[in-house]
């Protein structure tokens, strides 16, 4: 758990680089539920992502940092990276996996990222290692380090300014850094509030976790989902995110792809396939009822994947 001085310390830190983003009720057909959905696609790299990594960097060794950044990310991260890099006048390099959607790719190459592509096994064990070999530079986790959770919790700070007496906050997991930040702001100022994961079919790690009591290796599927769902969750993640999660829950490809649509007739944005989750999973209602808070995490999609979906496609 991520204590709440540390949280707050960090909503003055990365002041400048994250906005505070809207809260804004998705209208919808269902009298006894309010979904409220937390619109972290305005943030200035289209996801949350800038608020772990400015928080990160701008708490590290000037030092370390002069010597380049360097992430591992399917995406967003690897943006969020690259921002505060360009903004310092450092390098960037960014391992990504190989099915990285090409919107992601582009956008890190236009804030001036380098990018390192790598089988998804190769990706993953940067993560789980905390470094990418043979490349120098102050290594950004995307997930584990608690600078990144700190920034991460300051959407439940502004959740808890904005609306009262949410029943439940749904949040898609990716690797748990999001999780753990948003939860342990939670915890510490709204303990009664459930709080659940979201995750795709074909990758649902934690859920899988939940489920057993313990990580456990699933038969990984990608899917337009790129942000979310993986072959296990993170060891060194798990037992934090356990003690502050009610459950885990798991939407569907299809879900998923009617939630983004609904999210761009009704409040006309667009969000990416892991921004849809939670919302997916909450008009299904699997987070029950009352002021139920989503957080669109990200809107970074290629758009040819996002023509598809709006024509009533799943892809």
């Amino acid at each position: 758990m991520i204590a709440i001085g540390e949280i707050e310390a960090a909503r003055e830190r990365i002041a400048g680089a994250a906005v505070r983003t809207p809260l804004v009720r998705l209208p919808t057909d269902d009298a006894a539920t309010e979904i409220w959905c937390k619109l972290e696609i305005l943030q200035p790299i289209g996801s949350f992502k800038i608020r772990g990594a400015a928080n990160a960097v701008r708490s590290a060794d000037p030092a370390l940092v002069a010597r380049g950044l360097v992430t591992a990310s399917a995406g967003n991260m690897a943006q969020g990276v690259s921002w505060i890099a360009r903004q310092l006048g450092v390098a960037a390099t960014i391992a990504v996996p190989d099915h990285a959607p090409a919107a992601k790719l582009d956008a890190i190459a236009r804030l001036g990222g380098k990018v390192l592509k790598l089988p998804y096994a190769d990706w993953w064990e940067c993560i789980e290692r905390n470094r990418v070999e043979g490349v120098e530079g102050f290594f950004v986790h995307p997930v584990s380090d608690p600078a990144v959770m700190a920034g991460n919790g300051t959407i439940g700070l502004e959740l808890l300014e904005d609306l009262a007496d949410i029943d439940a906050v749904v949040i898609p997991y990716g690797g748990g850094g999001l999780t753990a930040g948003i939860a342990s702001a939670l915890r510490a100022r709204s303990p009664q509030t459930k709080i659940f994961t979201a995750e795709p079919e074909g990758g649902a790690a934690a859920a899988a976790a939940w489920e057993a009591g313990e990580p456990v290796a699933l038969d990984y599927q990608p899917s337009f989902i790129d942000g979310s769902g993986s072959r296990r969750v993170l060891d060194a993640m798990w037992p934090i995110v356990r003690e502050l999660i009610d459950g885990a829950l798991v939407t569907s490809v299809a879900e998923t792809a009617a939630a983004l649509r609904l999210l761009a007739e009704r409040l006309h944005v667009i969000a990416e396939g892991a921004g849809a989750l939670a919302p997916a999973a909450a008009l299904a209602g699997r987070a029950g009822g009352g002021h139920v808070v989503v957080i669109v995490s990200g809107g970074n999609i290629d758009l040819s994947v996002l023509a598809r979906i709006l024509k009533g496609e799943t892809p």
